[in-house]
Formats: C-alpha cells, sequence, structure tokens
C-alpha cells in the first residue's frame, strides 16, 4: 500500500464513502504514486469530486505538492468550495480560491494597467524607503558633525544632495499612476491577513470584502498568500493558457512537476483548449496599428505599413465579395463566419494578401513592425508609469503583426483553420471583419500542459470512450476507471421512444411534431413533479413549448439565451409541478444539479447534433488527418457523435443524484432504440452508448410511454394520491 493510499481516508470528510468511491480514490492514489494521469468517469451525483480530492491531497502532503482542481461551471466551482471547507473540517488544510484580476479589482483596470500600477507602486515605496534610510544617515552625520568631525560635515552635505534629489523623485511618483490599495499591502503589516485566510476555505468575494474594508488589494494579498498552498481552486484557463500556467504556478511557487491537475466536467476540455490556442485580428486593431505608424518618422514604420495596409485591403475586400444579394444587410451584432479556406491551396485572404503586397521581402518587414511595435509598446508603459496617461495603451502594431506572421505562416499547417468573420457595430451602423486562426486539434495546447504536470485526474460523467478522448488531448497511456450509477437499479428508468428519425429535414413535418407532442405531453401528465425537456437548439423548444401551450396542465419555462442559469434553475424548482423546455446546449444541460423533487424526469428530444458549418467540418478533417489511421470514418465519430452522444448523457445525469432518489429518462428519437442498429446502421447512436448504459435503454413504442412510465412510478411509490388515469 502507498503511501497516499494509506493517508487518503484521513482527506475524506464522510461517514461512509459511496459503493464506487473506495475503488476510485485507491485506484487515483495508486496512479498519482506512478506519475500517471487518470481519466475517471463517473455517474452524476456519485461523489466524483470527493473521490479524486482524496487521494490527490493525500499524496501531495506527503509529496510536497499542490493540487489544482478546475472547472468552467461556476456551479461547480461553488460546490468545490463546499467540500474543500469540508475536507478542512476534518484534516485541515491551506486551500485558496482563485480568480482572475478582473473580479477582484477594486479599482477596475485591465490587467496591464495594473502591472504598470504595481510596478509605480514598488518604486514609490523603495524611494521612500530609501529616503528614510537617508534621512536617518543625515541625523547620523549631523550629530557628528556639531561634535566637530569636518568629514561628518562634508559628507552630510552630499546626503542633503541626494535627499532632495529623493524627495523630488518621489514627488514625480507620487504625481505618476500608482495603487493606493496595493501601497498599503506593501506598506503595512498583512499578517493578520493570512491567519484569516487560512482559518476557514475563503471565496474571492469574502477576500475582496475583506482587502475593501480595510484598504487593501485582495487579489495581490491572494497572490502572495499562495505559496506552497496544499490545494488550489481556479478556472480552466489558469492551466489551459500556457502564459497564465507559467504565472500561476510561479504564485504557487511550484514547478510544473509538482502539480497535481485535476479538471472537471473534462469532457469540456476539448473545446476550451481550442477556444485558448485561437488568435484573432480585427479590422479595428488593424487600423489602430496604421494610425501608430502614419507620418512617424521611423524607416521601420514603412516596413509595417507595407504590410497592414495589404492585409486590411484583402480582408475587407475578401468579406465584401463574399456577400450574395440582401448578405450585408443581414449581418448582426455577433460575430458570423465568413469561410475563406479552400481546397486548392491557400486560403482566399492569404492569396488576397499577396496580390496586394508590393513590398522587397513580407518576412523583412513583419520582423522591423514587430520591432517598432515593441518599442512603442514600452513607450505606452513609460507614459502610464509617468502619468502623462490615463490608461496603458497596447501597441496595436506589435498585435497586428505578431498575428499578421502567425496566419501567413501557420495558416496551412495541419489542424489549423484560417477564416474570416464579421459583425455589425450597431452605434455606427457599420460592418466589422476580423482574421482568425481557429485551431482545430486541442492537443496541441494540452499534449504540453500534461507533459509538464506531475500527473493529472480528469473527471467527469461522460469521458467514454477513453482511447478517443485521450487521442484528442495527447493524454500517454492513462489509468482508465468508470462507474456507473450504484443507486438502486429499481429506482430508474430509461426508455427510447422509437418516434420517427428527427433528421433535420423532418423537423417541420406537422405529423412528427404532433408524435414528438404526443409523447412529451404524456411525459408530463405521467410524470410526478417537474420535468426537463432538452432539444437539438433553443428555437426547437420555443417550437415545442407553445405547441403543448394547451395541451399540458403544467407551468411551462421557457430557457432563452442571454438568462441567468441560476435565475433560470431558482425559478423552476420552486414550482413542483412544472417544465423547462431549453436546449441541449445550453448551461442547463450539464453541471447543474436538479436533486430530488426538483425534476424527476428529463427528456431529450432527437439527436441533437451540432449546427455543422465550415468550421466543424473543418475539425472533421483534420480529426480524419490526425487520426484516420484508429477508426474509420475518425472525423465525424471524434468530432460528431461522440461529443453529441456526450452532451446527451449529461442531460440524462440531470435527475438521480443520490441513493434515496427516483427518476424516469427519456429518449425521444429511434436513432437511439436498440432495433436501429440492425436497421439504421450508420445513422444509429445505441451503440455509441456504454455497454451498461445501452444495456438499461428500455424500447417503447410512443403510445406505450405513458404505460410505461405510470408502471415504473407506481413502483417506486412515487405518486401523492390517486395516479394519472390513462
Amino acid at each position: 500500500m502507498t503511501v497516499a493510499a494509506e493517508d487518503y481516508p484521513s482527506f475524506f470528510p464522510k461517514p461512509e464513502p459511496y459503493e464506487n468511491q473506495e475503488p476510485a480514490m485507491e485506484r487515483i492514489a495508486d496512479a498519482l504514486e506512478e506519475g500517471r494521469d487518470v481519466l475517471f468517469e463517473g455517474a452524476c451525483g456519485t461523489g466524483k469530486t470527493l473521490a479524486a480530492l482524496a487521494p490527490a491531497l493525500a499524496y501531495a502532503r506527503a509529496n510536497d505538492k499542490t493540487v489544482v482542481i478546475t472547472t468552467n461551471v461556476h456551479q461547480q466551482m461553488r460546490q468545490f468550495i463546499h467540500e474543500a471547507r469540508e475536507i478542512n473540517g476534518e484534516q485541515p488544510i491551506n486551500a485558496v480560491v482563485f480568480k482572475g484580476k478582473s473580479s477582484m479589482c477594486h479599482i477596475d483596470v485591465d490587467y496591464e494597467e495594473c502591472q504598470v500600477l504595481r510596478d509605480n507602486t514598488h518604486d514609490l515605496v523603495d524611494a521612500q524607503q530609501e529616503l528614510e534610510e537617508l534621512q536617518e544617515r543625515e541625523r547620523e552625520l549631523l550629530e557628528r558633525s556639531q561634535k566637530g568631525s569636518a568629514e561628518a560635515a562634508e559628507s552630510r552635505q552630499t546626503v542633503l544632495e541626494e535627499i532632495d534629489q529623493l524627495e523630488a523623485q518621489i514627488e514625480d511618483l507620487r504625481s505618476a499612476n500608482t495603487c493606493e490599495h496595493y501601497y498599503n499591502n506593501v506598506t503595512r503589516n498583512d499578517d493578520a491577513f493570512f491567519g484569516w485566510l487560512y482559518d476557514d476555505v475563503r471565496t474571492p468575494e469574502d477576500i475582496y470584502d475583506y482587502a475593501q474594508d480595510r484598504g487593501y488589494c485582495g487579489y495581490e494579498l491572494l497572490k502572495e498568500g499562495m505559496d506552497g498552498v496544499d490545494l488550489a481552486v481556479a478556472n480552466y484557463h489558469h492551466l489551459l493558457d500556457p502564459s497564465i500556467r507559467t504565472q500561476f504556478f510561479r504564485w504557487l511557487g511550484r514547478d510544473p512537476g509538482d502539480v497535481v491537475a485535476v479538471f472537471d466536467e473534462a469532457h469540456n476540455v476539448e473545446d476550451a483548449a481550442r477556444d485558448h490556442a485561437t488568435r484573432t485580428l480585427s479590422e479595428r486593431t488593424l487600423d489602430g496599428a496604421i494610425d501608430e505608424m502614419v507620418d512617424r518618422e521611423d524607416p521601420r514604420a514603412e516596413a509595417a505599413l507595407r504590410v497592414f495596409r495589404p492585409f486590411r485591403d484583402a480582408l475587407v475586400d475578401t468579406y465584401d465579395e463574399s456577400f450574395g444579394f440582401g448578405d450585408r444587410e443581414a449581418v448582426g451584432p455577433n460575430w458570423e463566419d465568413v469561410p475563406v479556406a479552400n481546397e486548392e491551396g491557400r486560403d482566399d485572404l492569404t492569396l488576397a494578401f499577396l496580390r496586394q503586397y508590393e513590398g522587397p521581402d513580407i518576412e523583412d518587414d513583419l520582423r522591423l513592425a514587430q520591432q517598432i511595435g515593441v518599442d512603442l509598446d514600452q513607450q505606452y508603459e513609460e507614459a502610464y508609469k509617468r502619468g502623462d496617461a490615463n490608461t496603458r495603451k497596447e501597441s496595436q502594431t506589435l498585435t497586428a503583426s505578431v498575428f499578421v506572421e502567425a496566419y501567413l505562416t501557420e495558416g496551412d499547417e495541419l489542424g489549423q483553420y484560417p477564416t474570416l468573420a464579421v459583425r455589425r457595430d450597431e452605434g455606427r451602423d457599420e460592418i466589422i471583419g476580423r482574421a482568425e486562426l481557429y485551431t482545430c486539434i486541442p492537443r496541441r495546447v494540452t499534449e504540453p500542459l500534461f507533459d509538464q504536470v506531475h500527473a493529472s485526474v480528469l473527471m467527469s460523467a461522460t469521458l467514454r470512450p477513453f482511447d478517443v478522448f485521450a487521442d484528442v488531448l495527447g493524454l500517454d497511456d492513462p489509468e482508465t476507471m468508470a462507474y456507473g450509477l450504484s443507486f438502486p437499479e429499481s429506482r430508474r428508468r430509461t426508455f427510447a421512444v422509437d418516434v420517427p428519425p428527427l433528421f433535420a429535414s423532418k423537423r417541420e413535418d406537422r405529423s412528427v411534431q404532433r408524435t414528438i407532442a404526443d409523447a412529451l405531453a404524456d411525459v408530463v401528465r405521467f410524470a410526478p413533479g417537474n420535468a426537463l425537456f432538452f432539444f437539438p437548439s433553443y428555437g426547437e423548444a420555443e417550437r415545442y413549448h407553445d405547441l403543448l401551450g394547451d395541451r399540458i396542465d403544467a407551468t411551462r419555462y421557457l430557457d432563452r439565451a442571454g438568462v441567468s442559469v441560476e435565475q433560470r434553475r431558482t425559478e423552476f424548482v420552486a414550482d413542483d409541478n412544472a417544465v423547462m423546455f431549453t436546449s441541449l446546449w445550453a448551461t442547463l444541460a450539464e453541471g447543474v444539479s436538479f436533486d430530488g423533487d426538483d425534476a424527476r424526469t428529463v427528456a431529450v428530444v432527437g439527436v441533437p447534433y451540432p449546427h455543422l458549418d465550415e468550421r466543424a467540418d473543418a475539425v472533421q478533417t483534420a480529426y480524419d488527418e490526425a487520426f484516420g489511421d484508429r477508426a474509420d470514418d475518425a472525423g465525424w465519430r471524434y468530432a460528431v457523435e461522440i461529443p453529441t452522444v456526450r452532451k446527451t448523457r449529461q442531460a440524462l445525469g440531470r435527475v438521480l443524484r443520490s441513493p434515496e432518489d427516483f427518476g424516469a429518462r427519456v429518449l425521444l428519437d429511434r436513432r437511439y432504440t436498440a432495433r436501429s442498429r440492425t436497421e439504421m446502421g450508420e445513422y444509429s447512436v445505441n451503440e455509441t452508448f456504454p455497454p451498461e448504459e445501452r444495456a438499461e435503454l428500455v424500447d417503447v413504442q410512443p403510445r406505450k410511454l405513458k404505460y410505461a412510465m405510470l408502471n415504473f412510478f407506481q413502483d417506486v411509490d412515487a405518486y401523492d394520491g390517486d395516479p394519472p388515469t390513462p
């Protein structure tokens, strides 16, 4: 038995583990001792977080390491804090909950401005300390000179001159941009803060309030107190963004090899990594770069303009030429893709730029543009430090030149998808474009991370198939484990309803709509409590919300984009006879718990494949090239089918959250049924479910669904009073 395996029970705060938690903790402990990554799939509500944290913290404590647990779901962050407090109550740990500077800043400045304010404040404090030392020295020399020392009198005169110079410098620094909150950090004794911080597990909001009341900068205090902590709770970007990760590990006082990384809701890492790797350059930034270079008396400025002007013109010309009749007027306020990739070689934007570029050498011009961009960026920083500017400007020249170089040199690499996008600036009523280099294969970001840290635990209710997940993220020979629901099988039922397959082409069919509406009305009528309905899109959710309006005796809630997820959930669970209509791709489909009576039934309507546009096609193509030797039709399976079924499985997991819970899950589409494997071939998704989940799928005809639900809920004594009559 390893050290970690022997010690992890002391970090487990519950009286008894669930059935699967004990073997999971032991296997994770052993994997950490070997420095192996872990893929851990556990059904929703089965205690994955504690099963990962207990052995990770035990191993870290025994081997002087830090556990970093991350998520991209706000409710999970709150759950981490709750469970860290439970652990701290049994086994004291030093834990920090870290958010970005923007959520903790007391004066609302961005990161670059904050860095300048910190530097200026340090310079001011250093100068004041040096002044105090000189003043003390002057007093000593005065005393000696008054006793007749000519040497002391001469030295004192020199010190007085230095004091005059330093006082003038301090006056200049006081008139420059500094931060009063940070000034208090470095000039006061803040030991009381660290005692308070580790007396419990404090939230960023707790720290903000503590610091605000005392005039401190809570963000900087927290950074200073993170050195060597046992546990850090953070967002994905603290690990997935390479530059942020380097700083974050430095604040922790840890080398990457001294970090155990835990990713919750790890099925989201793939998309999150793509977002972090993707780079963009807007038309506005190009305009700013051109403005910086125009009339600048520096030969490097001409080199920069030789690149920026034709690249901007090519950008505008390319999206202008893409518009057909009425397209320009239809552009809305959100970014919309303008595909530029083609099968004949370089993308349309690159080709348009090469046609318009008239300089001697693109590579040399870009090198000179970056040089002047760096110089200009330093000038902006100095101006802000001196107080000559109210904000810390960034060099648009540097931003533009770095992007253009990457776009031209990396745009044709495997897994890189060059594209454009446009949106309407409603304030000016004009179209704005941007160039984008989209990263299709996320292991470009994740593989270096997993190679650097000691080990990682990636956990979710929906990671399988493990080989696909490991391929996509670049994990080498991970330990894998999967535990299904250990709760009594008699208290759950999953129905695959044999309604016509809801291909996009069939969604407007009135007879299909009637069949689906009839089945959903039966679900509402025979469900003893609230029901969650998930659809391929918000539009489909609204369609059936309206179709069921006069057919169900229940409060209807229609989820919409832009409404607080917590507000939606709170309103819904406060009701006891309600139906929520939402998209499977919305936040409510995962990371949000509906315990007990909050929801007794969940239905997924159709196989909710995402909208398949050119960007999605690029991902499929990249996956085909990267993984085609491992699976037939790898692009479709890796990029579309498996992620879609994962989302479906996540939605099904919104009910059944504890051993005492009960509920029904309904899949409305023939492609989920067992019969589809033989009758629909490649269109069936039945076999994409893990074997034990597939074994629980009960095929039913739509007219029989109400009887199946009635029998199940009667068996678990779910109805309060007489059951509904079929």
